[in-house]
């Protein structure tokens, strides 16, 4: 026995009408959930961003990375030829651009800092676009920077096969690119914008590069999955370090009150020509691994290390066991 078009039509209505009754019911209680979700914005324990200056936008400031490689690398990551002939007409509009967007991500940083800290905000949009010009002028230096740290690649993997293959696919290449790009404006004492910078590049190729560490030219990071380099780490020049290699920290003094004390050297110094191989963990702001020295995988470190010497770990004792048939 089927039913009629005319009784299914009089339950689809009836169905309707439940659900418009119990769709009611349930948003009645709606302003109820908003005014405590209000309340606890007020509450010390929680975290709000109200009243205050709108914070950098991190879409922004990826795109601004994407624009900044197009210049430090002209030609690789364009979708259409560049030649001798458009060089500088192409070049021209990505500094403009770039100009634009970053002038408007520092004035936001500088706004945001004003306000949220109770500073005196003196001429906000002027420095934005003084600080992004002051950038603008360091790129040709970036950029020979950039070709030893490239160099310092192809010489440093016998798997390389042209500098273009490293340029579009060597992770510790891109996130060098952004931590130097991100460093120069740490430099600049600009806030936020380069600890987002250094952070999508964690968050994309796993490598985590404080943009205050200080690095030299010709470096080097192979395969990279799992590095962190700290903050006030200070590494030399022609150094070159594998994945899980951790420049750390090894504690955190506190103040009288039990706070944090910030700015302090906690993290170690590479010197220059060093290697240091896959796992390997050195902590502490007092310890100093000297010139030519090699650091085998997986050695934990917190002391320091003469130049010229090789440090391992002893050989384990390995278990073989004939599988059974």
């Amino acid at each position: 026995m089927t039913t009629s078009n005319t009784e299914q039509n009089t339950n689809s209505n009836k169905c309707m009408i439940i659900g418009d009754d119990v769709k009611s019911e349930y948003r009645a209680e709606i302003p109820n959930v908003v005014d405590t979700i209000v309340e606890s914005c007020s509450r010390k324990a929680c975290f709000e961003h109200v009243d205050a200056a709108i914070i950098p936008s991190r879409d922004a400031v990826i795109e601004i990375i994407d624009i900044t490689r197009r210049i430090l690398y002209p030609g690789y990551f364009e979708n259409q030829v560049i030649d001798r002939a458009n060089l500088s007409y192409q070049l021209g509009g990505e500094v403009n651009d770039l100009f634009e967007k970053l002038s408007k991500q520092i004035t936001n940083s500088i706004m945001h800092d004003c306000q949220r800290y109770g500073e005196k905000c003196s001429q906000c949009h002027s420095r934005g676009k003084k600080e992004a010009l002051d950038f603008l002028k360091k790129i040709p230096e970036l950029r020979e920077v950039l070709a030893s740290d490239i160099l310092a690649a192809y010489e440093g993997d016998p798997a390389a096969k042209c500098y273009d293959e490293i340029i579009f696919s060597y992770p510790g290449v891109l996130a060098v690119t952004i931590y130097r790009i991100a460093h120069e404006l740490y430099k600049q004492n600009i806030t936020i914008l380069p600890r987002i910078m250094t952070e999508y590049a964690h968050s994309i190729v796993g490598i985590d590069i404080h943009p205050g560490a200080e690095i030299g030219e010709h470096f080097f990071i192979d395969h990279g999955t799992g590095v962190v380099i700290g903050e006030t780490c200070q590494i030399g020049d022609s150094v070159r370090i594998y994945q899980g290699v951790t420049l750390g920290a090894m504690s955190f003094p506190k103040d009288e009150t039990g706070n944090m004390v910030r700015g302090h050297k906690r993290h170690p110094t590479i010197k220059d020509d060093v290697i240091i191989y896959a796992g390997a963990t050195i902590l502490g702001g007092d310890t100093v691994i000297g010139e030519r020295s090699v650091i085998g995988g997986n050695v934990w470190l917190t002391k320091s290390v003469p130049p010229d010497n090789t440090v391992i770990i002893e050989e384990p004792k390995l278990i073989y066991k004939k599988h059974r048939k």
